[in-house]
């Protein structure tokens, strides 16, 4: 059984997805472990939650991009004798621009977070998950992988298929153990996610119809994975075009997604 008070790690808390997951889990009783680059963000958003809430809320800051991070954040949760209940994998931005239009060290970054440190985390937390015989993993993907990839962020949509993927081959390995995994997949969301990349302008001209709250999203995501979906599209919207893309052929799924990816992508030669 879980402890009185779970226990959750959240990665990039500091904004955005990560932050409502913060505050939706601290007002379902949890403890709370956040990580994420800017500490004064997370020191911020952890005495606010500390006041409305109450319990441990405690700040990690840490870099993803880093190969030693998950590692380190792991022994460290070990040697305070915390036992993480709840992983929400949810660290991750784009690469704006073609694909060699930045430089070999910029992708990689982007693929320790988006790829290796998810998955590694959830390595090295999922034993002890199944030992206690209860855990949940969301890893946050994107309504991107369920559809043809587009010029520009090249690698984003590769790299949220691959969560989801894994999300479902975790699923049904660790469904024995009442251990829960749900690859989350918002489609646009209210964030910083698009001031980061460079987008914000193109992001604007967008219909209002389909933008999603980050807090909407997160009641969605949480339900999911205390259902045991192993793959959970927010909104009916989104969910509408990830049925779409299945039912028409490859050709003109393809076509377009390039045609209307020319509306919010960056092209940066």
């Amino acid at each position: 059984m879980p402890h009185p008070r779970p226990l959750s790690l959240v990665t990039g808390a500091s904004a955005g997805i990560g932050a409502a997951f913060a505050s939706a889990l601290a007002a379902r009783g949890h403890d709370l472990v956040l990580t994420a680059r800017r500490a004064d963000r997370l020191e911020a958003l952890a005495t606010g939650l500390r006041q409305r809430h109450g319990g441990s809320v405690v700040v990690m800051p840490a870099d993803l991009a880093d190969p030693a991070t998950p590692q380190k954040l792991c022994e460290t949760l070990a040697d305070r004798g915390l036992a993480v209940d709840w992983l929400i994998n949810n660290a991750g931005y784009g690469v704006p621009g073609h694909f060699v239009a930045n430089d070999w060290r910029t992708h990689a970054d982007s693929l320790q977070v988006l790829l290796n440190a998810p998955t590694e985390l959830a390595w090295r937390l999922l034993p002890g998950m199944r030992q206690r015989g209860h855990g949940r993993i969301v890893n946050v993907a994107s309504l991107a992988g369920h559809v043809p990839g587009t010029a520009g962020h090249t690698l984003y949509a590769a790299a949220k298929a691959y969560l989801i993927k894994f999300s479902q081959s975790l699923a049904l390995e660790n469904r024995d153990r009442h251990v829960h995994v749900c690859a989350l997949c918002p489609g646009f969301t209210r964030s910083e996610f698009h001031d980061v990349t460079g987008t914000r302008e193109l992001m604007d001209g967008l219909p209002g119809f389909m933008w999603q709250q980050a807090e909407e999203v997160v009641e969605q995501g949480i339900a999911a994975v205390e259902r045991g979906d192993a793959v959970y599209v927010t909104g009916r919207v989104n969910r509408a075009i990830k049925t779409a893309f299945k039912l028409i052929p490859d050709r003109w799924a393809y076509r377009l997604s390039a045609r209307q990816a020319r509306r919010y992508r960056q092209y940066d030669q």
